[in-house]
């Protein structure tokens, strides 16, 4: 790492599309790619109100709202954002004054990577993350890079998944082929042949990660659980073969990459109705049944990645998982069941823990946006060009980067 005078502090902050809460990272970071060095120096994740993330779901689930709703959540998540930044800071006891830059990668209320048909015969493809940026600059008096998909988009890409860009820095690996895994409200992955440059990377989104399990789990807890705590309602269920076999035909699973999925997909609709999917295929399903066959089927979508886009095209000696999923014990024991010959690593092995990685990621394409820089694969997105991301607000008043 370079000396450390000429490395900046960078906050990296995100929410999945769990939302859970807001994950912030701070990052030691210097010099630019291929020498582009980071180190993660704290994380922290601090939770959402719970009527705040009620709202989130609603409204990533696709219930009516109004412009008016969409611009108070913005600023309010603005809000929510700075304070975050703010409390980080004093855990990490750093001065704001010492931070050069925040990322923040905000919260997904749609994505819609591929194009569709809309208001007339053009296709259109786009994204909307909130918590206004300006208002986390205005807050914290660090410029801000925020709205990272936009501009993959609007180069013709899916937007998603742009984590490559820092799974490359962080993996790339002369004799390994490696596959980086994310397994959040939705699992995504990148595939890192050995010795490979850049744009031989590829990424897509593999489906469902842990967003299919939570919403069963809020409604059979009638909300008191947000999410299955070391597998032990699944554990306590059984399979259900019929239905387990009716989701793998998915036709999403079949979609070649680049490929991206969200809410739109895997949301709270698709959740409630597997109980009725599973009467009608003549199972009877308890609560921890349903959780059990979701989990599985999370698992198994992803091995049906490996095996139908990744084997054939890469040799994989590692896979390095980060993420929610990460701490499920049965769903990490189905993917090493399934893959016997592929080392199953967690990031934290790596360097960069699992829960920290994707915040970590925002912090370095914050920093690239700020030098103006690509950071997207279009390998990874389907972009027609490689696009510099984010769109880099500023405080009321600033002298300019820390020295």
């Amino acid at each position: 790492m370079p000396a450390r005078s000429s490395s900046k502090l960078v906050l990296g902050m995100m929410s999945g599309t769990s939302a859970d809460g807001i994950d912030v990272a701070l990052v030691r970071a210097s010099g630019r790619p291929p020498r582009l060095r980071a180190a993660l120096c704290g994380f922290t994740c601090v939770p959402y109100p719970r009527e705040v993330r009620a709202r989130i779901l609603r409204l990533a689930d696709g219930a009516e709202t109004t412009t008016g709703e969409l611009s108070q959540m913005n600023f309010l998540l603005g809000e929510l954002f700075a304070a975050a930044a703010l409390k980080a800071c004093r855990k990490f006891r750093v001065a704001p004054r010492r931070i050069a830059l925040i990322g923040s990668h905000g919260q997904t209320i749609f994505h819609q990577g591929a194009p569709a048909k809309f208001l007339g015969p053009r296709r259109i493809s786009s994204t909307m993350q909130i918590a206004e940026p300006a208002v986390i600059a205005a807050r914290t008096g660090i410029p801000t890079a925020g709205d990272f998909r936009v501009a993959d988009v609007a180069a013709g890409g899916q937007g998603a998944p742009l984590v490559p860009f820092v799974d490359y820095l962080l993996y790339a690996h002369p004799r390994l082929g490696r596959v980086a895994l994310n397994i959040g409200g939705i699992a995504n992955l990148t595939v890192i042949p050995a010795g490979e440059r850049p744009q031989g990377v590829f990424a897509f989104d593999t489906g469902p990660g842990n967003m299919v399990v939570d919403a069963l789990v809020r409604r059979f807890t009638r909300g008191r659980r947000h999410f299955d705590r070391d597998a032990q309602m699944a554990g306590s269920g059984r399979l259900l073969p019929r239905l387990l076999n009716e989701l793998l035909s998915d036709p999403y699973l079949r979609r070649p990459p680049p490929k991206t999925a969200g809410r739109e997909q895997y949301g709270q609709p698709f959740a409630e109705r597997l109980p009725g999917r599973a009467l009608r295929l003549g199972e009877r399903p308890r609560p921890e049944d349903l959780i059990r066959t979701a989990t599985i089927f999370t698992a198994l979508s992803i091995v049906d990645a490996f095996h139908r886009w990744i084997l054939p095209r890469a040799r994989v000696q590692q896979l390095i998982v980060a993420g929610g999923g990460a701490a499920n014990p049965l769903l990490m024991a189905q993917l090493q069941a399934a893959l016997p010959e592929i080392e199953l690593l967690h990031s934290g092995a790596l360097g960069v823990p699992e829960d920290a990685k994707e915040a970590f990621a925002f912090a370095l394409l914050a920093w690239e946006s700020f030098h103006r820089r690509p950071a997207n694969l279009p390998s990874a997105t389907g972009a027609r060009l490689p696009a510099i991301l984010g769109k880099v607000c500023y405080p009321p008043v600033w002298k300019g980067p820390v020295r």
